[in-house]
C-alpha cells in the first residue's frame, strides 16, 4: 500500500484561498510562468507551463499518484474538471449526497458517503502501491485528525492574502508535528516543501 499525502498552494500568511474563495489567480501564477509544458487529462484545464524545477517535481509526483480524495465542494466548484481530473487518475469524492446524474463509480469518479476513513480506504484500493493524494482544506484536516496522513506538501508562493482558508482550518488534533523538510525545491514563483507526519 502506498503512502497518503496532502498539500496545497499556500500564501506566505498561510492561506490556500483568500477571503470568499478569492486569490486563486495569485496563488496559481506558478502554473503558467515557465517554459516546460505539462499536459493535463482534463478537457477544462489547459496544459501547465512550469519552470524546469517545478516540472521535474510534479512529473515525478503525478507519475507516482494512483488515486485522489476530494470533497464534494471542490468537485462542484470545478464542474468535475470537465469529466476527468487533470492528473489523469480516478478521483474519490467524499460527499453526503452523490450526484444523481452520474454513476456511483466509474474510472473517473467514485463517490463515498461513509466518511474520510472509507474514502481513503477506497482510494488506497484503487491506487494499489501508488500514492493517494488527499485534497487540502477539510479533507486534509480530517485525514490528519484520523492519523491517516504520511506526508504534507506545501507550494509556498510569495503573496500575502490577508485572510481566507488555511490548509488545516479548525484542526482538532493540535499541536501536530512534522519531520523535515524531506524535500525542498525552488521553482519560479514557488517553493515546494515536503514534510513527513510524525505519527
Amino acid at each position: 500500500m502506498g503512502k497518503v499525502i496532502t498539500g496545497g498552494t499556500m500564501s506566505l500568511d498561510g492561506y490556500i484561498a483568500g477571503p470568499n474563495e478569492s486569490g486563486f489567480d495569485l496563488l496559481f501564477q506558478w502554473y503558467g510562468n515557465g517554459d516546460v509544458e505539462i499536459p493535463t487529462a482534463s478537457p477544462d484545464v489547459s496544459p501547465l507551463r512550469l519552470s524546469a524545477a517545478s516540472a521535474k517535481l510534479l512529473k515525478e509526483e503525478w507519475g507516482n499518484t494512483g488515486a485522489l480524495v476530494v470533497g464534494r465542494h471542490l468537485y462542484d466548484m470545478t464542474s468535475a474538471w470537465g469529466g476527468r481530473h487533470p492528473m489523469d487518475v480516478t478521483t474519490v469524492v467524499l460527499t453526503h449526497r452523490p450526484p444523481q446524474d452520474r454513476p456511483v463509480a466509474d474510472e473517473n469518479f467514485v463517490f463515498v458517503t461513509e466518511g474520510i476513513e472509507a474514502a481513503v480506504a477506497k482510494a488506497q484500493e484503487i491506487a494499489g502501491e501508488k500514492t493517494v493524494v488527499v485534497n487540502g482544506g477539510q479533507m486534509a484536516r480530517q485525514c490528519l485528525e484520523a492519523g491517516l496522513l504520511d506526508e504534507i506538501g506545501i507550494e509556498l508562493v510569495p503573496v500575502v492574502l490577508g485572510g481566507g482558508t488555511p490548509l488545516f482550518a479548525d484542526l482538532g488534533a493540535t499541536p501536530a508535528q512534522f519531520d523535515g523538510p524531506i524535500t525542498l525545491v525552488e521553482g519560479t514563483g514557488v517553493t515546494h516543501i515536503r514534510y513527513r507526519v510524525k505519527k
